[in-house]
């Protein structure tokens, strides 16, 4: 029933450490580039805001992708024991 301490996994590298920070930083990145392209607050040209927020969205959905391989990996079904409660 209790899972093994952080410690007894093991110091090997983590292969899912550089793709997250990649997907935490294209997060960001994202992030501030949406709170940058707001046409409430600056009007500008049409094609300008559509690229800003094309690629905002495209940064979002790149981060958003990242993470989600990155914690599939780390909760990956196939490594959980075998016992009551795992179906």
């Amino acid at each position: 029933m209790s899972r093994r301490s952080y410690e007894d996994h093991g110091t090997g590298d983590d292969p899912t450490a550089v793709p997250a920070a990649a997907g935490l930083a294209l997060l960001a990145v994202g992030g501030w580039l949406l709170t940058t392209a707001r046409p409430w607050q600056k009007p500008g040209h049409p094609l300008t805001l559509a690229l800003g927020w094309t690629l905002s969205g495209a940064l979002l959905v790149s981060g958003l992708v990242l993470l989600t391989r990155c914690v599939r990996a780390v909760h990956d079904p196939q490594d959980a024991p075998e016992g009551p409660g795992n179906d």
